[in-house]
């Protein structure tokens, strides 16, 4: 697919995954909205990749925000017209670190926050922007999921995270996942093709110094998913080009 004039979203982008995937898609001359809560951190963030010599802008945009989510529909629309990238990167993880069982003592409240950011945040946003990905020439959606929301290895007895059952987490990225699925079908016909990326466990905030990969192999899943060719997949789960059980 080429890259030339390109324009992506990257929400969650002024650190970790969602910074080095700005940094990687940029190097392909893709011009990078990279989306942040906070302008300042966002442009904080921005400038060095500025200083590289890419196209970078921060931009404002809290996915928990409705009117965040107009406002940069709007913004894009009249500066460049078109979105053909669109990496749902922001999320996160409240209830407990991997391995904790927490699915009998997770509050409500914890659930409720966590799909809003993961899962409801991202079809809201998504929706508001698909009209401009519409627009493309090869649209492309990247849901940033987890390993943690497959059904398959959650219910297998010794599988890799068959212990990590962070309840609120885990059964939000299965929502994410499950969207996945059901926009690609949607989209069929159409230029647009739908992932959800696993990127492994990362050294990030979320992650932490105890996770075995850094941020630029945890971020190549999200942008082979954000550049995939005209016969690339939609609909499916990945970790690097390797397919995962729903």
């Amino acid at each position: 697919m080429s890259t030339t004039k390109k324009i992506a979203l990257v929400t969650g982008g002024n650190k970790g995954l969602g910074l080095e995937t700005s940094r990687q898609l940029a190097a392909q001359g893709i011009t990078v909205l990279l989306g942040a809560r906070d302008l300042a951190k966002g442009e904080a963030a921005a400038a060095p990749l500025k200083a590289e010599g890419f196209d970078v802008h921060a931009v404002k945009i809290d996915v928990d925000d409705r009117a965040d989510h107009a406002a940069i529909a709007a913004s894009i629309e009249k500066e460049f017209g078109v979105l053909d990238i669109l990496v749902n990167n922001a999320g996160i993880m409240i209830d407990g670190a991997m391995g904790k069982n927490t699915t009998l003592d997770v509050s409500e409240e914890s659930v409720r926050k966590t799909f809003d950011t993961n899962f409801f945040a991202v079809v809201s946003l998504t929706e508001a922007l698909l009209p401009l990905l519409r627009k493309s020439e090869a649209g492309r959606i990247v849901n940033l999921s987890s390993i943690l929301g497959s059904l398959t290895l959650h219910a297998t007895k010794g599988s890799p995270i068959y212990q990590a059952k962070s309840f609120a987490y885990n059964t939000s990225k299965v929502a994410l996942n499950s969207y996945t699925i059901h926009l690609a079908h949607a989209l069929k016909g159409t230029k647009i093709k739908v992932n959800s990326a696993h990127p492994g466990w990362v050294k990030t905030d979320m992650g932490t110094d105890a996770a075995p990969m850094n941020v630029v192999d945890g971020s190549k899943t999200s942008v082979w998913l954000a550049t995939l060719p005209e016969d690339g997949p939609t609909g499916g789960f990945f970790h690097m080009h390797d397919t995962l059980p729903w």
